[in-house]
């Protein structure tokens, strides 16, 4: 890793994973890509980039098509579904039918949840705009990752939660509520690509584009709209794997 001072007069070129993971403390890559040339010991944050990668030789900053996270650095560019991929596989090997995106207007992925406490809602005065932490547990998920985002939607009689989950870098500048565990019901969002015909009532393998692990998930698709840019989706039921 080179130092600021080594940089000093050049500028680095660095192919970024695309993920979008958020480790680094920036929601997207193209964020922390931004701030290389005046800090260019941020690579350290990214536990994806191999040292290999980084070059010093050149003079501009590279990095990929940064709204494919979850997927490789040479997908297609979201919301163009005429574009195709070579593969449908998780990070495991595993095949799953589509892609699912977040709603443009939406920071991230849109998750329906619900505290292992319901009343966990009302106690903790959870209102729309603050910003959470948790992780789903057990059947509904059993996601290893702790999820970070901001409430859209709170339903204080039933517990339920509408969020749009974002990288860990809100949190660390705003401060965050902790749900502590949680029950993934279902998300929505938007379908551009996909391999299969879409039905209402039939279960599918899915990668969310903001996937930090690329995992496929499972779940009933329940609420189907066909859009001039895609579909709009609900889906519950979810397992991963």
């Amino acid at each position: 890793m080179i130092n600021q001072d080594e940089a000093r007069g050049t500028r680095i070129r660095v192919d970024l994973p695309g993920l979008n993971c958020g480790f680094c403390g920036y929601r997207r890559c193209e964020e922390m890509a931004a701030h290389l040339d005046t800090n260019p010991d941020l690579l350290e944050r990214c536990i994806h980039l191999a040292p290999k990668r980084v070059s010093t030789q050149t003079a501009v900053v590279d990095h990929p098509r940064l709204n494919s996270a979850c997927a490789s650095c040479t997908t297609a560019d979201r919301g163009n579904p005429a574009q195709t991929r070579t593969a449908w596989k998780d990070s495991l090997g595993r095949e799953f039918d589509f892609y699912l995106e977040h709603f443009p207007e939406d920071p991230g992925p849109r998750e329906i949840i619900i505290p292992h406490n319901p009343m966990l809602t009302r106690e903790m005065d959870i209102r729309v705009g603050e910003t959470l932490i948790g992780r789903p547990l057990g059947m509904s998920c059993g996601c290893p990752v702790t999820h970070c985002g901001v409430a859209v939607n709170v339903d204080r009689r039933t517990g339920v939660i509408v969020w749009c989950v974002t990288g860990p870098l809100r949190p660390r500048q705003e401060g965050f509520k902790d749900l502590g565990y949680y029950i993934a019901e279902g998300y929505e969002g938007m379908v551009t690509e996909t391999r299969s015909e879409l039905k209402i009532g039939m279960r599918y393998f899915f990668q969310p584009r903001m996937c930090m692990l690329q995992w496929r998930h499972s779940g009933l698709l329940n609420y189907l709209n066909r859009t001039p840019t895609g579909y709009q989706v609900r889906v519950e039921g979810l397992w991963i794997g």
